[in-house]
């Protein structure tokens, strides 16, 4: 993000001299040039302008196109803020607390593609109970960066497959027996609607369908 701050602070500082310093456009543009320090109050900016849909009053179409081209942040940076912020309103709401943020250390504030790990710890439900909880205390109380919580939850993967080898292949076969699934289903669906395929082909991609489902139960 260093690129952020330093090509794009000066568009920034000119784009805010034009707009109303009361209005949300304004605190969003104020909130990114602080990104590296405020992430998580941009982030909150940006929620409120995704699901509110303003970007559209202030002449974007599209979300991605006002990240970019009005605040100068790549897609990929402004959807992980989004699912960062989100993930902590919806399974963290106390750590958005003003005092709670007050009372850390500035450098165990964490980072928010650390959180973006942390979120998808959890909705992928990789790691169990107790490495879960660690895992957190380590983002969101000690401020881990997210390059060491990379390492340490690849390494942690890693050696839990060793030691459950069979539980990880079954897993691994669950996964792809998941893809195939939804591909089949995208697949016949297409070929209903645009009748590219026979009804005794359709008939037979149902009964695979419905087999491999079976496999999943």
């Amino acid at each position: 993000m260093g690129d952020l701050k330093s090509r794009g602070m000066e568009k920034l500082e000119k784009k805010m001299q034009s707009i109303d310093a009361d209005s949300m456009r304004y605190r969003i543009l104020e909130s990114a040039k602080m990104f590296k320090s405020s992430w998580i109050d941009l982030g909150q900016a940006l929620y409120s302008a995704w699901k509110d849909k303003l970007y559209k009053n202030w002449g974007y179409q599209q979300f991605e196109t006002y990240s970019v081209k009005e605040l100068g942040i790549r897609k990929q940076t402004a959807l992980k803020l989004l699912r960062s912020y989100f993930f902590l309103e919806k399974e963290e709401p106390a750590f958005l607390k003003r005092e709670a943020l007050e009372s850390l250390e500035p450098s165990h504030v964490p980072n928010y593609e650390s959180v973006d790990m942390l979120r998808s710890a959890k909705s992928r439900k990789i790691l169990d109970e107790q490495d879960y909880s660690e895992l957190k205390k380590d983002i969101l109380e000690k401020g881990k960066d997210y390059r060491d919580v990379k390492k340490g939850l690849t390494e942690l993967i890693r050696q839990r497959n060793e030691l459950e080898p069979d539980e990880a292949r079954q897993q691994k076969r669950q996964a792809s027996l998941k893809r195939l699934l939804g591909l089949l289903r995208s697949v016949k669906k297409e070929a209903e609607v645009s009748k590219f395929l026979p009804e005794p082909v359709l008939k037979d991609a149902e009964s695979l369908i419905k087999k491999i489902e079976s496999l999943l139960e």
